[in-house]
Parts: C-alpha cells; structure tokens; sequence
C-alpha cells in the first residue's frame, strides 16, 4: 500500500467549472452526411411523390418532412418518436439539413395516424424507387454490380416483436421470447448480396410465417429488375405449394428447409449414399409430392450419426432395442442443381440472415416504436427499414469493405456520433471535427458519400 496516497499514473484533478457556452457544437457530426446523402438522391421528393397523403393548406409539415425527420432520427439512434425530436434537438443538424422548426412528437404521432393501408403500400414503393436509384449509381460507379446480376438470393423471414399495452393488431400468435404475450408478427425479405431489406410487411402476431408470401413475392418482384432471377431461401415456414407453384411459373428457384409430419420416417425409407471427402455425412436425393401438390419436386438431404450428448442418448435409447443408429437429418426442397451436402451448405448462410434481421430489429428499431394505432406502427416500421436502409446504401456506394462489413450500430460509435463545431461565414459553412478518429479512411469515404 502507498502510504503517502500518491499514484505513479494519476495526478490529482484540478477542479472542474461547467459552463454553457454559445459556440455551434454537435455531438453526432457524422449525421451531417447522411442528411446530405438522402437530399442528394431526392429521399424527400420521391417520397413526396410517391404518396398520395394530403396536407390541409395550412398544414407546417408534409409527410415528406415527417417521414424524413424519423427516418434520421432512427438512423442517429431514435428509439421513439421523442426520441426523433431528441437527436433533431441538435443545432448544428437543424441549421445545415435546413429546418426551420422541428415538429414535436406529438405532432409526428397525429400526422403518421392519419395514414391509411394505401399510403403504407406507397411508402414501401417508395423504398423500391430509392433502391432502385442507388444500384444503378453503384453500377454506374463500379461498386456493386447487383444490378447487373443475372441471379440474387433472396432471404425470407419473419420476427417477432413483443408489445406491452394495447396497441391495435397487436395479438397472440408464434411468441418464442415471451410464449402467450401480445406481439406483432412482420414479415421481411433480405438481399443476400447487398444485405438490405428489399421489402417488409407489419402484421398482427396471429399471422403465421408464411401468410400473404405469394402476393409478398409480387409485389417484391414488380420492383425488381425484370431480367433478374431470384432464389428463394426460407425456413421451414416457408414450406408451402402455392408459393413453389408461383416461383416455378416466374422463372424462379427456391431452397427451402422442409417440414413434414412423419419426416424422418420417410428419410429413413430412402437409400443413402456416403459423401465423398466428408466420412461422417451421408446422403440422399428423391421426387415427392405433398398431399396438395399438383407434381412431384426434387428433395435433398444429408445427414449424420448423433454424437454423445444429452439429446443424443434420449434418441438412442429409443432404438436400443432394434440396435439401429441416430442420426439428424436435414432435408430441402430445392430448384437448382446442388448436390444435397452442397444446398445444406448454402442453406446454411441464410444464418447471416437472421443476423441482420436482429441487428434491424435491435440496431435500428425495428418494428420497435409504436403508437396505439395499426397503421401508424406500420408506417413508422417502413421508416425503420428506410433507416436501416440508408445505412446500407452509404456503405454499398463508398466501396469500403469495413464499412460494409460494420454493423449498425458499430456504424454510429465510429461514424455518427462525431463531435463537431459549425463554424459559420458570408460564404460558406464549415463543420470541424477532431483529427485523431479511430477510422480516419472510414470517415473520409463516410463523408464523401454523403456530400461529394
């Protein structure tokens, strides 16, 4: 112990006077770019074009404006309404997006309710319509190709958000966090290349994975490049003929897990080969058909002697008597021409999907802020993915794989939340942040997307 109470790394402090200050500061200097970004592909325009929401005359805000509000304000953080009003609070932000006046929450509340099932519809057109501009400058560019692809994977699935209160469509369904709780039930559909939402549905927590999948898939593929073939990649709540008859009539592959009552009986019936260059798996191929299917479809599957473990004794010791061995089986019904040990691999990246689908539900609320009214909830949800979008989008068109490979929420310790101080003269406005950033390459193309 030092008795003499001095240390050889710390000094004492001096004291410390807190005082307020009028100089311009900011501490979220890296949403100036994300502002700038979205008024350089007409976020609002497009958004003002594409709804059909009227304002009375002596409305302040279109919906343009609130639908531009939130959508900064969940990429600086927001987790509610008032949290939108929260980070537009800033000064600095106010003064270079060029707003007056922020509406209060209240405000942003009473005009999202106003919506009705129409304008939802139009606003995940105008999700479509954005995208659609950033893949053909990323090409124009040469920073993504996607555009160009003949062929893009495309991620189904859905999550569940619990809800508290009594929010309208907010009803018991499938709840794996909390069994019995009120929940909202959305539906979405990821790029698998580009790790953006392409499109997303808000439904009540009684609808089941698959329902409205088929009139989903149109719409989705109405916006999509009309020489671009999709694959499908889905649980086992995708399981369903209509929608394997639908792709199949579009051109269209699928790879989806399977769900069968009786399945492992069935597996056990086929005849399975070993897999060359990996000793412990085996597998198997066959044509089947469902009771309410109009033709057979090719199935794959592979699987693999259950190793010790608590699981694998109690399925051991239920073929103890016949001396048989245990295995898990994987089974797909797939369009393309994978061998089964190849389409169980590619089935297996569709668990970074449900990585993203966690990160935008976690990351960039999600489905997370909601209101008493339906409709609102859903708009405010199609803000989230616009949100979430936006983020992907800079870093699809800066090129840089470390942006590209962040998270969102990595994304706004490095390159949002900023310190910065506005500095303002006759010609011009300059924003001055600190020299010393971790990611100095990261800001640099951070900033360049978003104002060159």
């Amino acid at each position: 112990m030092n008795k003499n109470n001095t240390s050889k790394v710390r000094k004492s402090p001096l004291k410390v006077i807190i005082e307020g200050t009028k100089e311009r500061l900011t501490s979220q200097a890296g949403l100036v770019p994300v502002v700038k970004f979205l008024d350089k592909i007409g976020f609002s325009k497009v958004v003002g074009d594409t709804l059909s929401h009227i304002r009375g005359a002596n409305a302040q805000y279109e919906i343009e404006d609130v639908v531009n509000l939130t959508t900064v304000g969940i990429v600086g953080g927001a987790r509610s309404l008032l949290g939108v009003v929260t980070v537009w609070s800033d000064q600095v932000l106010r003064r270079l997006g060029g707003w007056l006046r922020i509406a209060d929450d209240s405000t942003l509340g009473r005009i999202f309710k106003g919506l009705t099932e129409r304008h939802i519809v139009e606003l995940e057109t105008g999700n479509h319509r954005l995208r659609g501009h950033i893949w053909k400058r990323a090409l124009r560019e040469g920073k993504s190709k996607v555009r160009a692809l003949g062929k893009v994977w495309i991620d189904g699935d859905s999550t569940v958000k619990t809800v508290y209160g009594k929010q309208e469509g907010a009803e018991k369904g499938y709840n794996p966090h909390k069994k019995g709780a009120l929940s909202y039930h959305p539906l979405v559909a990821f790029c698998a290349l580009t790790k953006e939402i392409l499109q997303g549905w808000f439904r009540c927590g009684s609808a089941y994975t698959s329902n409205g999948i088929v009139e989903f898939m149109k719409q989705l593929l109405a916006h999509l490049p009309n020489n671009m073939r999709i694959v499908f990649r889905g649980d086992s709540g995708f399981f369903i003929g209509e929608l394997l008859d639908f792709l199949e009539a579009r051109g269209h592959g699928y790879l989806i897990k399977v769900k069968l009552k009786g399945l492992v009986e069935l597996l056990e019936g086929k005849k399975w080969t070993a897999v060359s260059g990996h000793p412990d798996w085996e597998q198997c191929e066959f044509e089947y058909a469902c009771k309410d299917w109009k033709k057979a479809r090719r199935f794959v599957a592979v699987r693999i002697e259950i190793e010790d473990g608590a699981s694998a004794k109690k399925k051991r010791a239920q073929k103890e008597e016949s001396n048989e061995k245990s295995y898990d089986y994987f089974c797909y019904v797939v369009s393309e021409s994978f061998s089964p040990l190849q389409a169980h691999k590619k089935y297996g990246e569709r668990a970074t999907c449900e990585t993203w689908i966690e990160e935008a539900r976690n990351q960039m609320a999600l489905s997370h802020i909601k209101t008493d009214s339906f409709i609102a909830n859903a708009a405010l949800f199609q803000c989230a993915i616009l949100a979430y979008n936006t983020v992907k989008w800079m870093a699809l068109l800066s090129g840089d794989a470390t942006i590209l490979r962040w998270e969102i929420q990595t994304v706004r310790a490095f390159l949002i939340r900023v310190a910065g101080k506005l500095i303002v003269s006759s010609r011009q406005q300059r924003l001055k942040v600190p020299e010393d950033c971790l990611f100095p390459r990261q800001w640099e193309v951070w900033v360049e997307v978003g104002l060159t």
